[in-house]
């Protein structure tokens, strides 16, 4: 079929663009906003030119892209747009400049049925490549828009590729399967030539992959993210860009292994950085935000961190990744840190009780209200309501060195939203000697009232909370969240002032700190901890 300037392409510049109108399916499989994925593919392009002499990037009819997650395909048929343009002069003839990068440039895989036959109508204009209506001729209704139902590869109960319940995925084929190609495969190279036709060698790989599956009954979510980015890394194309949450920056179940690699590598050449998810998918909330990076293969160096909060930029600021084993999201954070760590004090975590201390999960309910003789009063939350009962001492199986101590109770979840100023924290509690808790709590313990009350006024000021707050990615804070607290001296009443003067700091860092982290009252007023 013939087509005209004014025909698939121009869609792009009418009001509305179909691609905002379109609702997510879940959390877990956003749809990319168009201007978004326009800023990645910008950042694409002025690496493209800043590597090859200020030469286009759509001015190139030999690059090949890959979206190996595509949903709306908003990344293809953006890039498409663009090759439209820059290939003009070297392909006059809109009909065959059109059919050589559909059919030789753009490629992608889709993750569901229906996200295939929404990504062909996007690129090809017809959910069918190979129709009367689609603007390239293929000789198979897919195109180089692929998609077949694959299945999990069950081992003990899991998928041995992307972790899925057997319990929750294993469900018929009746319905969606969610065993992604892309990372179903311990051969990425030869699943691309086995879909595509050919060996591939892709230049830029672009996408917006799922993040998570859930599992256990849905009691707990698998975070797959991380496997679109190893298996792209391992294309050996020469750009990767991918839009992911933020969480593995300093937590995230099974994200450990990912983060230490992402840290170390020198060539992610560029992360921007959004902590409130919802300056780029609006109406969706992902806890501790979403970023962006730009994996350059021939980069080997430090990295361009942009953060983006309440739509002003921080930065460009070069650093490096690998400084810390958790990245410090903030560059203005990382002086206050280096002024604190190098006095070379012992961390608070040496008197922090690890999670589950004594062994109960926060929905333990064997205890009783009425205390009898002998009972240990225990410390839970439910319904982000605080209460105390009571358990026998002979309950107590693990850990019970620790039930004869002065505890600071402090709770081990606390949302509070995006905003800032933010309380980091919630309220502490002193619980006197003999006590236990749930896991809904974890506690310092000291060996006094008079301790116990000096280390909740350290724990409330901003400067304690703020460091917590460096490692505090989402509203868990768990044992490791406090490791770059030290240790004080429990003889004194701790004050902010007091603090800033031990460790130095400037009036603009006081400043900076203050305009993050709100004071806390210690006298019941104000906010009690938030769970989810």
């Amino acid at each position: 079929m013939s087509i005209t300037l004014q025909a698939p392409f121009a869609l792009h510049g009418r009001n509305p663009d179909v691609l905002t109108c379109i609702a997510n399916l879940s959390n877990d499989e956003v749809f990319t906003p168009p201007e978004f994925a326009n800023r990645m593919i910008d950042t694409v392009a002025a690496a493209w030119a800043q590597d090859h002499g200020g030469a286009s990037l759509w001015a190139n009819k030999d690059v090949r892209f890959l979206d190996p997650c595509t949903k709306s395909s908003v990344f293809l048929r953006e890039i498409t747009r663009r090759l439209t343009d820059g290939l003009a002069p070297q392909i006059p003839d809109l009909q065959q400049r059109v059919q050589h990068i559909l059919t030789r440039q753009v490629f992608g895989i889709g993750i569901t049925r229906i996200t295939s036959l929404l990504a062909r109508r996007s690129v090809y204009c017809s959910p069918h490549a190979s129709g009367r209506h689609s603007i390239a001729a293929f000789g198979s209704d897919a195109g180089h828009i692929w998609f077949e139902r694959v299945e999990h590869e069950w081992q003990g109960g899991r998928c041995r590729f992307c972790g899925a319940s057997q319990s929750a995925y294993d469900r018929g084929a009746d319905r969606e399967s969610h065993a992604y190609t892309f990372i179903h495969t311990n051969d990425i190279m030869a699943r691309t030539a086995e879909l595509f036709g050919a060996d591939m060698q892709f230049d830029v790989i672009i996408g917006n992959p799922p993040y998570q599956l859930g599992s256990d009954g849905g009691t707990r979510d698998v975070p797959i993210y991380q496997r679109f980015v190893e298996q792209a890394k391992a294309l050996e194309p020469r750009y990767v860009t991918m839009v992911i949450p933020a969480r593995w920056m300093a937590s995230g179940l099974g994200l450990s292994e990912f983060r230490q690699t992402m840290l170390a590598d020198r060539r992610v050449r560029t992360l921007v950085d959004y902590p409130a998810a919802s300056e780029v998918f609006p109406g969706v909330e992902i806890k501790a935000g979403v970023c962006y990076f730009l994996w350059d293969a021939a980069h080997d160096g430090d990295c361009s961190v942009t953060t983006f909060r309440n739509g002003e930029a921080q930065g460009p600021v070069l650093r490096n990744l690998g400084a810390h084993e958790v990245f410090v999201r903030d560059a203005r954070a990382v002086t206050i840190l280096q002024k604190v760590l190098q006095h070379g004090e012992p961390s608070i975590n040496t008197i922090l009780a690890r999670d589950k201390e004594f062994g109960w999960t926060s929905n333990f309910d064997g205890f009783h209200q009425r205390q009898k003789p002998g009972d240990v009063p225990l410390y839970y939350i439910r319904k982000m309501k605080r209460g105390v009962g009571f358990v026998a001492r002979e309950a107590v199986t693990k850990s019970a060195h620790l039930v004869d101590t002065w505890k600071v109770f402090v709770p081990k979840a606390y949302n509070g939203g995006d905003g800032v100023p933010h309380q980091i924290r919630g309220k502490p509690l002193i619980a006197p000697s003999p006590s236990v808790c749930t896991q809904s709590f974890l506690f310092f313990h000291v060996g006094s009232q008079a301790e116990a009350e000096s280390l909740q006024s350290y724990y409330a000021t901003r400067f304690f909370r703020y460091l917590v707050s460096l490692r505090k990615i989402t509203q868990d804070a768990t044992y490791s969240a406090y490791t770059w607290v030290p240790l004080q001296t429990w003889d004194r009443t701790w004050t902010d002032e007091a603090l800033y003067a031990k460790y130095g700091l400037t009036a603009e860092e006081v400043t900076f700190i203050e305009q993050a982290v709100r004071p806390m009252g210690l006298d019941g007023e104000g906010d009690d901890e938030q769970t989810d």
